[in-house]
């Protein structure tokens, strides 16, 4: 039976980049959030390196680098090895049996009908100019929906554009139950409560912010990194003088004090505002300038950046035992698919070298 009174986390990350703030505010600031709040029987955060290579299959370096790179942004935004569990999709054999199952329950014009896919399709340029769609790709929320399920995940922290892959997700998990009875959890998603930190536009302002665009923020980025990019941040295109009235909305720089800004900051690093919507009130009207807005977004982000910088400098200083955190979370995590995968078969009831009513049945006959 689905074991619904246990509450599970199930998030996690492609490899293909080192992780910017867009994932921070998004996701993984919460996962943090989540893993203090004491609140959940267990945790689990998957390296998604097998479904990076669906489209990086040409580049396996890529993935292979930023294992180590991803796990470091996560020990350094805060997540506890002890609290939380870090593993590798590429290690755990069971989702890969999951997944051949789950093909089974979903249509090929259901997966075309997935807007995530859609819009990631047409962002890579598959299909155009001779560039094909690999398979891979093409199912990859057939992949997911095995991740989530292998774990028994009831819960999964992620953002908005994900919220098409966790309704399919669901689709198979109704359609596996109700056609073999009960295994499957049910997952729901958990988006952030701040409607700012769902999807990060990139700091060139178009809507996404992707590493394959540049126009990100890393974690890791330094003091002089960080300041670059907010000073060549999209803004208000027709803010030309300090005394012009300004646009707030689709202006990066606002939309990135929502996502990070608290009040108490204004009184150290921008005493004019006592609030962001006092700052707000003022850029509309006009006589303030872009680059004090800016100035002020910059130490907004070093507030928040500075620690993570300093975690991650500890934990660069000894990598093996990195790799080691690595190596048991992924150990871990294969007892636990494995367990979710033997309770599947038994269900389809493909289990044939477990289950002695095999015999049984044959010798009734």
């Amino acid at each position: 039976m689905a074991d619904n009174k246990r509450n599970i986390i199930l998030t996690g990350d492609r490899p293909t980049g080192p992780l910017h703030i867009g994932h921070y505010v998004g996701s993984l600031k919460r996962r943090v959030a989540l893993q203090d709040s004491g609140k959940f029987d267990e945790i689990y955060i998957l390296i998604a390196d097998a479904q990076a290579l669906t489209d990086n299959a040409d580049d396996p370096q890529k993935i292979r680098d930023n294992i180590i790179q991803v796990t470091l942004d996560y020990l350094s935004c805060g997540i506890d090895p002890e609290r939380s569990t870090i593993c590798i999709q590429s290690e755990l054999p069971a989702l890969y049996e999951l997944t051949a199952y789950y093909m089974n329950l979903v249509t090929t014009a259901r997966l075309e009908r997935n807007p995530t896919v859609k819009a990631e399709i047409k962002m890579r340029g598959f299909n155009e100019g001779g560039v094909g769609l690999p398979v891979g790709f093409y199912t990859y929320p057939i992949s997911q929906a095995a991740d989530i399920t292998a774990f028994k995940a009831n819960c999964v922290p992620v953002g908005e554009d994900q919220m098409p892959m966790l309704e399919q997700c669901r689709e198979i998990v109704h359609k596996f139950n109700s056609t073999y009875g009960e295994v499957l959890v049910d997952p729901q998603i958990m988006l952030n409560e701040n409607t700012a930190c769902r999807r990060l536009p990139g700091t060139d302002g178009k809507a996404k912010m992707s590493k394959s665009l540049g126009n990100c923020i890393y974690l890791h980025a330094s003091r002089e990194e960080l300041h670059q990019k907010v000073m060549s941040m999209f803004t208000d295109p027709d803010h030309i003088n300090v005394s012009d009235p300004g646009k707030v909305e689709g202006n990066c720089v606002f939309t990135y004090l929502d996502a990070f800004c608290n009040d108490d900051l204004f009184a150290e690093y921008c005493p004019d505002f006592s609030c962001l919507d006092e700052m707000k009130e003022q850029y509309r009207k006009g006589g303030l300038g872009d680059v004090k807005c800016k100035r002020f977004l910059e130490n907004v982000l070093n507030e928040e950046l500075e620690p993570i910088r300093q975690r991650r400098a500890r934990w660069e200083a000894d990598i093996p035992a990195v790799y080691d955190i690595l190596k048991a979370g992924t150990m871990k995590a294969r007892e636990t698919t494995g367990r979710t995968l033997s309770e599947v078969k038994d269900a389809m009831k493909i289990n044939y070298f477990e289950d002695d009513a095999l015999i049984s049945e044959w010798e009734a006959r």
